[in-house]
């Protein structure tokens, strides 16, 4: 399929209403989706009272630290569109409680339709709740800034000025997932059903192990766990949707490739990198009201 010069050249199926829409859905289920890699590396209940490096017992034990970063090359059809990153930024303090700072970004789109979108989300070390949940949305002319303020000791949660809604215990939002969800990884023929999502009309979020499969990325060839999201919604990850992730097959549980489908096409992210988070050093950032 060759690069189309101009949107009004552009099939139906992807359109920039289209495009955006895909787009944004799949931000959202790569962020779920994510959090089977850290339920691999760390078998414990989330929110566990155990040391961090001998210095504050109430800090939960986590499988990632500051400075880990996975760098995914993005394609819609055939066409390039982009990249994606995801990223441990570093430690703010948010409402007084320390709190990791996870960054989700995208830098993409198609001729005459580009996006740069950037997701952050700050969870509380001890808890892992999510605190704050922020959305930098520029997609073709569609321009939006929301943030949320998340209470988990309320089960409320606010949206930019508005007013307090009800949300549920041990809130997680989109990127919160990624890093907080603590139990085993779903395996060919297991399902794992997680009704934490911070606004309660999305849950749940199930993730159900399809088939073992072989893919070769720009990080590497890797044997995978195929995995099937589905979430509550009317978009493309309902159950009448397809989505499916790649999760590589060893204690990393990398998720090397996600696809979704909508109208004739696979938007496409593949795992380009991996930097550790031996391989930066950790910084902690100022404080944040």
């Amino acid at each position: 399929m060759s690069c189309p010069t101009s949107t009004t050249n552009l099939p139906t199926a992807i359109r920039p209403s289209t495009l955006r829409t895909g787009l944004a859905l799949v931000v959202f289920v790569a962020l779920v989706v994510f959090a089977a890699r850290a339920t691999a590396q760390v078998p414990v209940q989330a929110g566990a009272p155990v040391a961090d490096h001998a210095t504050n017992p109430t800090i939960a034990t986590v499988p990632f630290a500051v400075g880990e970063e996975l760098v995914y090359r993005a394609k819609f059809g055939k066409i390039p569109a982009g990249g994606a990153k995801m990223r441990v930024q570093g430690i703010d303090t948010i409402r007084g409680r320390p709190a990791y700072h996870l960054v989700f970004t995208i830098d993409g789109g198609i001729p005459l339709f580009r996006v740069r979108d950037r997701y952050e989300s700050w969870i509380d070390r001890e808890t892992l709740s999510s605190l704050r949940h922020r959305q930098q949305i520029n997609e073709g002319p569609y321009h939006r800034n929301t943030t949320y303020e998340i209470f988990p000791e309320k089960a409320e949660f606010q949206k930019d000025s508005g007013a307090l809604e009800k949300s549920v215990s041990n809130p997680l939002d989109d990127g919160s997932f990624i890093y907080a969800v603590r139990i085993a990884a779903v395996r060919v023929g297991e399902t794992r059903r997680d009704d934490r999502y911070f606004r309660p009309d999305k849950n749940p979020v199930v993730l159900t192990g399809l088939r073992e499969d072989t893919v070769k990325v720009g990080a590497g060839t890797f044997p995978t766990t195929v995995v099937r999201p589905t979430i509550k919604t009317n978009g493309l990850f309902s159950e009448n949707g397809e989505a499916y992730v790649w999760f590589s097959a060893d204690d990393r549980r990398l998720p090397v490739q996600m696809k979704t489908k909508f109208a004739k096409f696979f938007l496409t992210l593949t795992l380009e990198s991996v930097t550790t988070a031996a391989d930066t050093p950790a910084r902690t950032q100022p404080g944040s009201p």
